[in-house]
């Protein structure tokens, strides 16, 4: 992550937006064992879920310095014993940035009475003319109904308003039907249900001319044509299919690319890394992958690190040996059970 800042930091970008998985919760992550003042002893696992958040802020969002970071909840943030109301106390004044606390003055005029709420975990914000959309897939592999009611509200919004141009849809988990069903909202029925309608509303924006892209973590590889699937490609689903990638490759456990899917510029696995993307005069995103190198990680590492543990994250995470493919799609990705 410091990288990453290094390399936002370079590029001028506007700001600079997580999709969850801050920390792994379930065991210690190998980068806080690593830090100089546990040399002489081990911290305890309580010790460890205690700081995990407060450590993250510490040696990720600090590097970004003014750049507005932006953070979306994953899976991991609600592993026992965190939860997603624990998260919201935790990052409150990052889920009450000023940009969402102005937008949601705005919405006051923009959605229906009700839509508007406090600050939590699903929140938009919008800037020349691009909607910006952060959605909580993170308990259930789902959406519930009243962060449905709220996209639907959002969407539509931007659909009647000439001046939003561009929708960019951020979460957790990837929609169903894609190729990442082995690890997506296709784990739940109730996923796939609410990862429908969510898909179907951006197809609605997008055969309204605002350009739509749809962005993921979880699966820690690169992936993108994320939606170039039989199911979406079928007039009887919509016949569309959205620009989508998957980028889960800032620093947890690097996973093999699904089983269907080749290895190749537009999908990537056992790499470091970052999307930026760069807005065109009609408000179309160019999105472009940028790998981090060693030497990246290397000139970016914190002063509690030793050069030795930039080695670890390239040699052991996993061992090249050990990465091989992960298993086929479930039959999510073939469309052909009724929901």
């Amino acid at each position: 992550m410091p990288a990453i800042a290094s390399a936002v930091h370079g590029e001028g970008a506007d700001f600079y937006w997580h999709l969850g998985d801050l920390r792994r919760i379930r065991g210690i992550d190998e980068d806080y064992v690593r830090e100089r003042r546990f040399t002489e002893a081990r911290p305890s696992f309580d010790d460890y879920i205690r700081d995990a958040w407060p450590d993250f802020k510490a040696h990720q969002v600090k590097a970004f310095g003014d750049t507005p970071f932006f953070v979306g909840i994953g899976n991991h943030e609600t592993i026992q014993p965190k939860t997603r109301g624990e998260f919201e106390r935790e990052f409150e004044a990052m889920l009450d940035r000023p940009e969402l606390k102005a937008q949601r003055v705005r919405d006051e005029k923009r959605l229906p009475p009700g839509m508007v709420g406090t600050a939590r975990t699903y929140y938009h914000w919008i800037v020349d003319g691009i909607d910006f959309i952060n959605l909580d897939n993170a308990v259930g592999d789902r959406f519930d109904d009243a962060q449905l009611a709220w996209f639907d509200a959002v969407v539509a919004a931007a659909i009647s308003d000439r001046t939003v141009r561009t929708v960019v849809v951020g979460m957790h988990e990837a929609l169903p039907h894609s190729l990442a069903d082995h690890h997506s909202m296709c784990s739940s029925n109730d996923g796939i249900l609410s990862g429908e309608k969510v898909y179907r509303k951006l197809v609605e924006a997008h055969k309204r001319g605002k350009h739509v892209y749809v962005l993921a973590s979880h699966s820690h590889y690169y992936l993108e044509n994320l939606y170039a699937t039989k199911y979406w490609q079928d007039p009887r689903h919509g016949g569309v299919v959205l620009p989508g990638w998957i980028v889960g490759t800032a620093g947890a456990v690097r996973y093999p690319l699904p089983a269907e899917v080749a290895p190749g510029p537009g999908a990537r696995s056992h790499v470091y890394g970052y999307l930026s993307g760069r807005v065109g005069a009609d408000g179309d995103i160019a999105f472009t992958y940028h790998e981090l190198t060693r030497a990246d990680i290397d000139a970016a590492l914190p002063p509690d690190y030793g050069p030795g543990d930039a080695a670890f994250c390239f040699e052991e995470n996993p061992r090249l040996e050990e990465i091989g493919r992960s298993p086929a799609a479930p039959s999510c990705l073939a469309g052909e059970q009724e929901h």
